[in-house]
């Protein structure tokens, strides 16, 4: 898992990957526990059955596929974990198997050669994006990205703080000390940009404010800041990291720590509960459905659900064995699909999610871009039009267990492509 955001990370544990994450405590993490520490004690029999029923727990989670792959070659039965690692590259999915120690008992077999050749066409560039926008700031770390009227830009920093308007000459809009970092943002219809912000590790000099979070109005053409809503401290540490403004008067903001959403009333000032904290694992991006009735959100660690704007009721979509949704941080959607920027599994990537006529399933997945020359972790984005412009290059997965970013880093890169 990344950061504030609860993103998946590789634990190196002898020559084998084990992908973890930090849900709230459920019946997966309890059989990761134990495979952790099974595969610890060399005990491979009772591993390869905390796998299963880590796999029964959360059906389909790349992470825990891999962990099934990895127990059954460990018990000898190398033909199984090829085929576990096959349903993986169904899913266009891939963690390196090939590559380890682990697996090395598979080379010998029938079809290890057609898989080894399915990963080396995953890992390869797809899609057609072009370069719209750089900054030169190599330590910025982007998240948010707004596009307003009149087609300028607007990215937000996490390490800085900074909310930039990437005009011909670009300018800072927002300092560290006006809020904190700057995650998600989008444009009200008065012209308004509001933005969500949370004191995380990954912030410069952020000791005094740590657990911090609101959403912020700013006025772009004075450059201030004309409403700061700070979520009361329910819980020690949380972060609103993505928003969606449903009306005049209604934003919608996700708790990516809490497992929250929260409605905000823009009269009143007030934030109410929608989806208690600790029913979803990791909330990122949210978009609302044609009708405005739900919201689709996606958990990072759970998939995508459908949630009621009347009752905060949820509801997991059905999704195509072919297709994963798993590891989405933005999401949005154009027409009948749902677009999503997926850099919780290998390879990152963009991608439409068709939706079913009742909206309650994916069936199919388009691939629009992975793998690109610029891509270092992709983030959030926006549509304008056919066109989707998105941050290529978040650097998010450079920071060091201080939150120390290295030298030499590329600065933001937003890159655009279309949908049509």
């Amino acid at each position: 898992m990344k950061r504030a955001r609860h993103k998946l990370v590789g634990v190196i544990l002898a020559s084998a990957i084990l992908i973890l994450s930090s849900a709230h405590a459920d019946d997966y993490r309890e059989a990761r526990e134990e495979l952790i520490a099974e595969y610890q004690n060399e005990n491979y029999p009772a591993m390869l059955l905390a796998a299963r029923r880590a796999v029964a727990a959360r059906p389909g989670y790349p992470a825990a596929l891999f962990n099934l792959a990895l127990s059954q070659t460990l018990n000898s039965d190398h033909r199984g974990s090829l085929q576990t690692l096959d349903l993986l590259l169904e899913k266009g999915v891939d963690f390196g198997a090939s590559e380890l120690d682990d697996f090395a008992a598979l080379r010998e077999l029938d079809g290890w050669s057609d898989y080894v050749a399915k990963v080396g066409s995953l890992v390869q560039p797809a899609g057609v994006a072009d370069v719209v926008a750089n900054y030169p700031e190599s330590k910025f770390v982007p998240e948010g990205i707004a596009i307003d009227e009149a087609g300028e830009l607007y990215i937000g920093s996490i390490h800085t703080g900074q909310l930039v308007r990437l005009s011909e000459n670009p300018s800072v809009l927002v300092k560290r000390g006006d809020s904190w970092s700057v995650f998600g943002m989008r444009f009200h219809v008065d012209g308004s940009l509001w933005f969500a912000s949370a004191a995380v590790p990954e912030l410069a000099d952020v000791e005094d404010d740590a657990g911090q979070t609101g959403i912020f109005r700013l006025d772009t053409s004075s450059g201030v800041i004309t409403r700061a809503a700070v979520l009361p401290q329910y819980e020690q540490k949380q972060v609103l990291g993505d928003l969606v403004i449903a009306d005049d008067n209604t934003i919608y903001a996700t708790d990516s720590l809490t497992g929250a959403i929260y409605r905000y009333h823009i009269d009143s000032n007030e934030f109410e509960t929608l989806v208690e904290r600790g029913k979803l694992g990791s909330p990122q991006g949210l978009v609302l459905d044609e009708s405005g009735g739900y919201l689709y959100v996606a958990d990072y660690i759970g998939g995508l659900y459908r949630v009621s704007v009347q009752d905060g009721s949820l509801l997991r979509l059905r999704v195509a064995d072919n297709v994963t949704d798993y590891g989405i941080d933005g999401l949005y959607r154009y027409g009948h699909e749902l677009l999503v920027v997926q850099n919780g599994i290998r390879p990152n990537r963009i991608a439409a999610l068709q939706l079913s006529d009742n909206g309650l399933a994916i069936s199919r997945s388009r691939l629009l871009a992975a793998n690109l020359e610029q891509f270092d972790e992709p983030t959030l984005g926006v549509i304008r039009g056919d066109e989707f412009f998105f941050v290529a290059n978040s650097h998010w997965n450079r920071f060091d267990r201080d939150g120390r970013l290295p030298e030499g880093l590329s600065g933001p890169i937003i890159l655009k492509l279309r949908l049509d």
